[in-house]
């Protein structure tokens, strides 16, 4: 007759322990992704490409478009977004490559879910709860969105949407520059997005 193994008992409840804590600590990582300050545009493609009609290379009515934007799990003390975009590939005709700004919008209500396809420059139009967002120079030197017209595609660009826990003072000329000045010290959470054209 074989004797029981004094050692089974305990193999077996360390490996009770085990699942138990992978299933504690992973479901926890799951749900903490699922929980994370997100930004999403439902126009990228699965390619992650920004579509031609939010560029400078398109097609009448559907040429420079400001891309749709999406936003989930707005942190607790945030009291308002700010965003920035840049061209990440962007030639510097002096010198290396540098971020090329093409867009800068502040004073968004951590209300908002989002902004719509095209609202850059409609601020007032749509009223409501966006009528006292202020867009920024982009790197053209004018206020709100500029898509990119490229010598050459596969360009990186970067959404930043910063979630600040106050609103943000930068004068009536609003620049990237000053934008990234101010958020120092104030940034609750950070969601990036990034796509290619």
């Amino acid at each position: 007759m074989d004797k029981p193994n004094p050692g089974s008992k305990t193999t077996s409840e360390e490996s009770n322990i085990k699942i138990f804590l992978c299933e504690l600590f992973c479901g926890r990582r799951m749900a903490s992704d699922q929980d994370q300050f997100r930004l999403v545009s439902p126009a990228i493609n699965q390619e992650g490409r920004l579509p031609r009609k939010y560029t400078d290379e398109g097609q009448g009515a559907k040429r420079n478009l400001s891309p749709p934007l999406e936003w989930y799990n707005v942190p607790e003390g945030t009291r308002t977004l700010a965003l920035v975009v840049e061209d990440k590939d962007a030639p510097d005709p002096s010198g290396p490559i540098v971020p090329w700004t093409c867009w800068v919008v502040i004073n968004i209500p951590p209300t908002l879910k989002g902004l719509p396809e095209g609202f850059s420059g409609k601020e007032e139009e749509v009223g409501g709860d966006y009528a006292n967002i202020k867009e920024g120079n982009n790197d053209y030197k004018v206020p709100g969105w500029r898509g990119p017209k490229l010598p050459s595609h596969g360009h990186r660009f970067l959404f930043r949407l910063f979630a600040l826990d106050d609103e943000l003072n930068v004068g009536n000329k609003v620049t990237k520059e000053k934008v990234l000045e101010a958020v120092e010290g104030q940034v609750v959470a950070e969601a990036e997005l990034m796509t290619k054209f």
